[in-house]
């Protein structure tokens, strides 16, 4: 009786819990969102293939074949990513076909094979997050001249 409407509401404020994370996150921070999505959605569809839900698997892998293809390997420049955007490209697209095997056929470890690239995948992008806490170096901090005359303030007791 009250699972229902609890679990509705809970998911509707994860949602917008997600929807205010994506808002605010900068460029870096999304494609971190996306792996993740990914990973969960694959988590997902392992546990339903275990336990036999076909309809609830195929939707799972959907899911994080969209990820794959609309959201990592859509946001791909391969224009000024040269050689490396080439290679992602490359293994997205055998992610996504890796997928669609696994799911035709059944097999679990097409979707931990899967899973495990994009953990890698993430680790590495995470690797080379821009330090929010670390001061810029190329934009020293002004010297204040200790002996230099003050601005007069007119609140100033």
């Amino acid at each position: 009786m009250f699972g229902s409407s609890n679990s509705h509401g809970a998911n509707a404020y994860a949602k917008v819990g997600i929807e205010t994370g994506v808002i605010s996150a900068s460029p870096h921070k999304l494609i971190v969102m996306l792996y993740d999505g990914a990973i969960v959605a694959l988590n997902n569809a392992i546990q339903h293939m275990k336990n036999s839900d076909i309809p609830a698997k195929g939707h799972s892998i959907s899911k994080a074949i969209a990820i794959i293809e609309n959201g990592l390997r859509a946001s791909l420049d391969k224009k000024a990513g040269g050689e490396i955007a080439a290679s992602l490209d490359a293994l997205y697209e055998y992610m996504t076909n890796r997928l669609l095997q696994a799911n035709i056929n059944n097999q679990v470890e097409g979707l931990t094979e899967v899973q495990g690239l994009l953990r890698d995948l993430k680790a590495s992008w995470e690797a080379i997050a821009p330090d929010s806490n670390r001061p810029n170096i190329e934009a020293p901090l002004p010297q204040l001249d200790p002996l230099a005359p003050r601005r007069a303030n007119l609140f100033e007791a």
